[in-house]
């Protein structure tokens, strides 16, 4: 099972991002969703997660500016940010529960996608 993250680089503040993240392999079911960030000399923090029907979470630094959402038939989770700020800058994963062929439910995480935004 793959996690393939894509959609960050560098955007001016006030600007706005659309993240995409595809699970791939031997899947047989996809539970939770969602994107956690990471700034230089900070800790991963959780940003929004999904569960597969649909309920959204969102940390409070980002709520009212990022919708997540997901399309269960393409295993895919994006998150569209909107309004982005300095502080936004981070490398950020997206993470899923994902049951496989022949395992338990496990967590998997993509490589990685740089957003910055500066002006």
């Amino acid at each position: 099972v793959q996690l393939q993250a894509s959609g960050g680089g560098l955007v001016q503040p006030g600007g706005s991002l659309r993240l995409s993240c595809a699970a791939s392999g031997n899947i047989v079911d996809v539970n939770n969703m969602g994107w956690y960030r990471q700034a230089p000399g900070n800790r991963r923090e959780k940003v929004a997660t999904i569960t597969s029907g649909g309920s959204p979470y969102y940390t409070d630094s980002v709520n009212g500016r990022f919708t997540i959402s997901r399309d269960n038939a393409k295993n895919t989770v994006y998150l569209q940010m909107n309004s982005l700020k300095s502080e936004d800058t981070a490398v950020y994963y997206c993470n899923a529960d994902i049951l496989s062929t022949g395992r338990r439910w496990s967590p998997y995480w993509g490589q990685g996608t740089l957003v910055t935004v500066s002006s």
